[in-house]
């Protein structure tokens, strides 16, 4: 059964084609007023206006059918026009490219026969503009968001928020890069233009018609496990496309690495076994490059490599690869016999997730600055909670996994989840390996409005193996907003609470997990 054919299974499409639900948009002048991100404030002077749209497509992904997807389109109604990429191919996009400081408005569209949200995954924003799924639009609405970007330089995403339907949603296409430049990472004249490359990996599963099949919404046991497990699917995509291929010149390349998949992580290294050499992580650059054996990426997770081509003969293929990982459970291993077709993911030898050909010109290379980013110094010591942190732990009741015993409800915040603006806290989640058959999960945990640090990991007697086959590939030097937590694993977090009040989430970036309830709301109080 495919993508939309679920959908409709499931009660969320209409019986209106494409072309009458483009018709049923609004016009700007129709938005209704008087909620928030309802209509345009005209106090607010943005430097970028967009419109976004969020619609049914059908992009040829393999050679026969075309296939059915839902994907964000987008096009500049004032600013730099240059500041929008809407890929050519693939379904995912568009790429938005701003300074730090720049003042965005987008009228999001949402042309889905679903309720959608768009959430700016990493970026400081307003409470109302971060995309909380009690902001939902319905099919035919329209929502505005305005915000200053605020960040430092780094590769954050966008993609949709809605609860229950996340994991349905962001599957069928809908992801974007949001990539932000400063003037202290101009200053390093590192690769750009051509040479500085996106890549969203993502698993997917296709019928054998070229459609998406989506396991989390089928009935019986492979859709339980799927929502229990998380989604794993046998196909792997780079940019919304199989067997990624770029073709580089022999200089320097930057690429921005995005785990976009539901459940399943990434184990990257080079096959020659060359080191990664890591220059930025969620948050943006790190202080200084560093090596490593592979890099471990989790759901949402994002990591910055530099590759210098120019030291690689002329005509060779280097290709990325994911390294299997042993450990049956959600995300960590090749495929779990149910997820359609045989595939590449499914098999217990490295995956090719990009190849790339090295052209026959001239060498050209740049050595990469040893310093790249100023850090103040992390502030511990004026964190109200360091002697006892505020803890988190993964719990599970009625085969629905929870944090501390609860699930999420839209509006709901216990004392315990209020923070105080302008405070420094530490936080700290807690994955115990001891229930039963979900026992042994990792879980990538995010949370919204702040960008956090992690100051510790501590390794349970109880840790299940899979740990030691991915902690040397743990990016934790640098700033993040998502994190992964292994089985018998705690890891605390220093972040501060110093931009915006508000209700904003936290959760597992497991989709289906979150989709099953494993999220909750927290207060920034001023």
């Amino acid at each position: 059964m495919n993508f939309l054919k679920q959908a409709e299974r499931r009660r969320f499409l209409s019986v209106v084609g494409t072309a009458a639900l483009l018709g049923a948009v609004p016009s700007l002048a129709q938005t209704r007023k008087g909620t928030p991100g309802a209509s345009a404030s005209s106090s607010f002077k943005p430097d970028l206006e967009l419109e976004l749209r969020a619609e049914p497509a059908l992009v040829p992904i393999w050679p026969g059918p075309p296939t059915s997807v839902w994907r964000y389109r987008a096009n500049v109604l004032k600013g730099d026009v240059q500041a929008v990429t809407n890929p050519a191919s693939g379904y995912l996009g568009p790429i938005i490219r701003v300074h730090s400081g720049t003042r965005v408005r987008i009228h999001f569209v949402n042309q889905l026969p679903q309720p959608s949200v768009v959430h700016w995954h990493g970026l400081i924003v307003p409470e109302d503009m971060d995309g909380h799924p009690r902001h939902a639009v319905p099919p035919g609405g329209r929502y505005v968001y305005e915000f200053e970007v605020r960040n430092r330089a780094g590769t954050y995403w966008f993609h949709p928020h809605p609860h229950q339907l996340t994991g349905m949603q962001v599957y069928g296409g809908l992801a974007g890069m949001f990539i932000v430049t400063d003037d202290e990472e101009r200053a390093l004249n590192l690769p750009d233009g051509e040479r500085d490359v996106p890549v969203v990996i993502q698993d997917r599963s296709f019928t054998p018609d070229n459609q998406l099949r989506y396991i989390g919404n089928e009935p019986g046991m492979s859709g339980m496990m799927a929502r229990m497990m998380g989604f794993l699917g046998d196909q792997i995509l780079v940019n919304g496309r199989p067997n990624f291929a770029l073709e580089v010149e022999r200089k320097p390349y930057r690429l921005r690495l995005l785990n976009g998949s539901n459940s399943r992580i990434y184990k990257l290294a080079w096959q020659d076994g060359r080191p990664m050499t890591v220059i930025g992580s969620d948050g943006g650059l790190l202080e200084a490059p560093t090596q490593k054996p592979y890099v471990t990426l989790a759901p949402a997770e994002r990591v910055e490599i530099w590759v210098d081509f120019s030291s690689r003969a002329a005509g060779e293929d280097l290709s990325l690869l994911s390294f299997p990982l042993s450990q049956p459970q959600a995300g960590m291993m090749g495929g779990m016999g149910m997820m359609g077709r045989s595939g590449p993911a499914t098999s217990r030898r490295p995956i090719t997730v990009l190849r790339a050909r090295i052209g026959r010109g001239t060498a050209v290379p740049q050595s990469l600055p040893s310093k790249l980013a100023t850090f103040s110094p992390l502030p511990m010591k004026n964190a109200i909670n360091q002697a006892s942190p505020r803890v988190f732990r993964v719990t599970m009741g009625h085969m629905r996994l929870g944090l501390n015993g609860r699930v999420f409800e839209m509006q709901d915040v216990a004392r315990d989840e209020v923070v105080r603006l302008g405070t420094t806290e530490v936080w700290e989640f807690v994955n115990e390996a001891s229930m039963g058959m979900m026992g042994g999960m990792p879980h990538p945990m995010h949370v919204h409005g702040v960008q956090f640090r992690v100051v510790g990991r501590q390794v349970l007697p109880n840790a299940m193996a899979g740990w030691r086959e991915v902690n040397e590939g743990f990016v934790d030097e640098g700033w993040k907003d998502t994190v992964l937590v292994m089985s018998g694993e705690r890891v605390r977090l220093l972040m501060q609470f110093s931009d915006y009040s508000g209700m904003f989430l936290y959760h597992c970036h497991n989709l289906e997990h979150e989709d099953m309830g494993m999220m909750r709301n927290f207060l920034i109080r001023a």
